[in-house]
């Protein structure tokens, strides 16, 4: 039997979301750009599902823009804050997704901006001290700060962060990929510029996502070509996957309180079932702290002459995890984010268990057995 538990990086399409994606597949084929019946049915259906989104993040629909998923969104953010926004400087972390750190040093090759990196306390939580300072100073920036990690969970306060910023006429994105719909967003009230979604990290299909634009900034096309998602983002659009997306976002935020309840249970049967087998583990970001991203946990465990070999031998015992982001699951040097928090240490195997909504008790301790039997 296999068990999976590598949710952060991608999650299994909730069936609710793939049967309402077939009847689109199957019926709503006119292109929506096309001004016959056929294609205006597959724009109203595009317009429902973006105003059904924006309804649940209190925003208004225009703000939404359909992408490809989440590094699309932040690279959109971020090339249109330079491009077409005057920011002449990103101050980011070295902790972020690479989908923002790469982008970043692209821009400081391509358009000569400037680049800063906060610092982090020891808690993984940006140093807003050290913020304030690099905001007080240089000029126009993007601060690009994502709102949960992927690897350790830790999350950053949004509306301080976007506080900040305001006082200093910065811009904000936050790449939120890693909480839409495992956290409520209320956009009216908090004071940011851009947010990232993916939807295949809530049960909805791989592909396809969005970036959330306030209202009042003009931003130009990354995507050249049509006219499509208001000339921001050319191509047909992806319907049936927009539908995907809007589906697994209702359900996200129906069953929201269940769910945390659900997870959270289950990483503390993790939690209680790794201490009694090890004396000296290490939860990175600090797996009791109930304010930290609950379906992550990441865990260095003592060394072990077969610490290298961890996720090889667990994935021959059928359970999936992994050992940091899955965008650079191909890295030799380990994990940038457990390097840049200081929790990185060479001896001992780092792994990362996040949780779904289709994890049970029982493929919890089938993991921990598992777990037993690799560290013996």
């Amino acid at each position: 039997m296999s068990v999976y538990l590598d949710n952060a990086a991608t999650t299994a399409v909730a069936p609710e979301v793939l049967e309402s994606m077939i009847p689109v597949l199957r019926d709503s084929y006119g292109n929506p750009s096309s001004s016959h019946a056929i294609g205006r049915k597959s724009r109203v259906i595009i317009e429902q599902n973006r105003r059904a989104i924006a309804k649940h993040l209190g925003c208004h629909a225009k703000a939404i823009y359909f992408t490809s998923g989440g590094t699309e969104a932040d690279n959109l953010a971020l090339r249109s804050a330079v491009r077409d926004l005057d920011c002449r400087r990103i101050i980011t972390s070295a902790a972020e997704h690479s989908a923002v750190i790469k982008t970043a040093e692209s821009l400081v090759r391509s358009e000569g901006i400037e680049l800063e990196l906060v610092r982090h306390l020891l808690d993984g939580t940006v140093d807003l001290e050290h913020l304030a300072e690099l905001l007080a100073k240089g000029p126009k920036s993007l601060v690009s700060l994502m709102h949960a990690n992927n690897e350790v969970a830790v999350i950053q306060d949004l509306e301080r962060i976007g506080n900040l910023c305001r006082t200093h006429g910065a811009l904000f994105h936050s790449d939120t990929v890693q909480t839409m719909g495992h956290y409520a967003f209320d956009l009216s009230k908090i004071p940011v510029d851009f947010i990232t979604c993916s939807a295949h990290k809530f049960h909805g299909p791989k592909g396809i996502g969005f970036l959330y634009i306030a209202e009042g900034l003009k931003v130009g096309g990354q995507i050249e070509g049509g006219s499509q998602e208001r000339a921001v983002r050319g191509g047909t659009e992806n319907i049936h996957s927009i539908v995907g997306l809007a589906t697994a976002l209702e359900m996200a935020c129906r069953d929201m309180d269940d769910h945390e309840q659900h997870i959270r249970a289950l990483k503390a049967q993790m939690v209680a079932g790794l201490k009694s087998m090890f004396s000296d583990l290490r939860f990175n970001g600090d797996s009791d702290d109930p304010s930290r991203l609950y379906t992550v946990l990441n865990v260095s465990f003592p060394p072990h002459p077969k610490n290298g070999m961890a996720l090889f031998l667990l994935d021959l015992e059928g359970i999936a995890c992994s050992g940091g982001s899955a965008c650079s699951s191909g890295a030799t040097l380990g994990s940038h984010v457990l390097r840049a928090l200081h929790f990185h240490d060479q001896e001992r195997a780092s792994l990362r268990f996040s949780f779904g909504r289709y994890n049970t008790e029982a493929e919890i301790n089938l993991a921990l057995a598992a777990i037993q039997r690799v560290f013996s």
